[in-house]
């Protein structure tokens, strides 16, 4: 299988057409690591630039280059009593070897159709079925969760699943994730005032809040 090029990959010109779409005079480019999924597609690449401002300024040059991303909260409406729960998944990250409470998520690598990668994510790390319908998009242009040193670019999402009491448990502490692509994650359950203090990544404290604010559901947000 052929190794998809850098400069020819889809997250590549992305990046590169957004710079210069915002009057950056993009002088040179070196590519220092790539990583490539296992379809030979650039997964991600460490960049040093070289480039100008419209101002005249040069700009820090380091780049990770990650491209499009999705971030999807599920929330369980208990049947009966109606308290909402997070459905997060729970793993250890780079940043600091911690375990994480986070929103299910994924890159979008080469696709276009961000709530379809958003649906497949949601099944891939919990197990659960959610028509790409199902979810309600939050932000139409994209969020950049690190401006200074990345293009990651990240859209989001949620959706609401009523379920009866012995369901939501059912999808608490299930192993899920893709070997291949060093997953290894177990889903937590928890009601969402809890797990809203559990995450510790920005994105996913920012779309709690933008979840909450959206279904105007003030009584749950005064107790974050």
């Amino acid at each position: 299988m052929k190794e998809e090029n850098l400069v020819e990959s889809h997250k590549y010109n992305l990046w590169k057409k957004r710079l210069e779409t915002n009057g950056m005079d993009v002088h040179r480019i070196d590519e220092l690591y790539t990583r490539r999924n296992g379809s030979c597609e650039v997964l991600f690449s460490l960049l040093y630039t070289d480039a100008t401002t419209p101002e005249g300024n040069k700009i820090p040059p380091i780049c990770f280059l990650k491209g499009e991303v999705v971030s999807v909260l599920v929330c369980f409406i208990d049947q009966e009593t109606r308290e909402k729960y997070l459905l997060l998944v729970q793993q250890r990250r780079i940043c600091d070897g911690s375990m994480t409470y986070e929103h299910p998520a994924g890159m979008l690598d080469s696709e276009s159709d961000a709530a379809s990668v958003a649906a497949r994510e949601v099944f891939e790390e919990t197990g659960i079925v959610v028509e790409k319908e199902a979810l309600v998009k939050v932000n139409e242009n994209p969020y950049y969760p690190s401006t200074g040193t990345s293009d990651e670019a990240m859209y989001m999402f949620y959706c609401e699943l009523e379920l009866s009491t012995d369901q939501i448990k059912s999808y608490h502490n299930t192993t899920q994730g893709l070997i291949s692509d060093h997953e290894f994650i177990n889903t937590f359950v928890v009601p969402f005032a809890e797990g809203h203090r559990l995450i510790t990544n920005v994105n996913g404290l920012l779309l709690d809040y933008l979840y909450l604010k959206d279904v105007g559901d003030w009584d749950l947000l005064k107790q974050l």
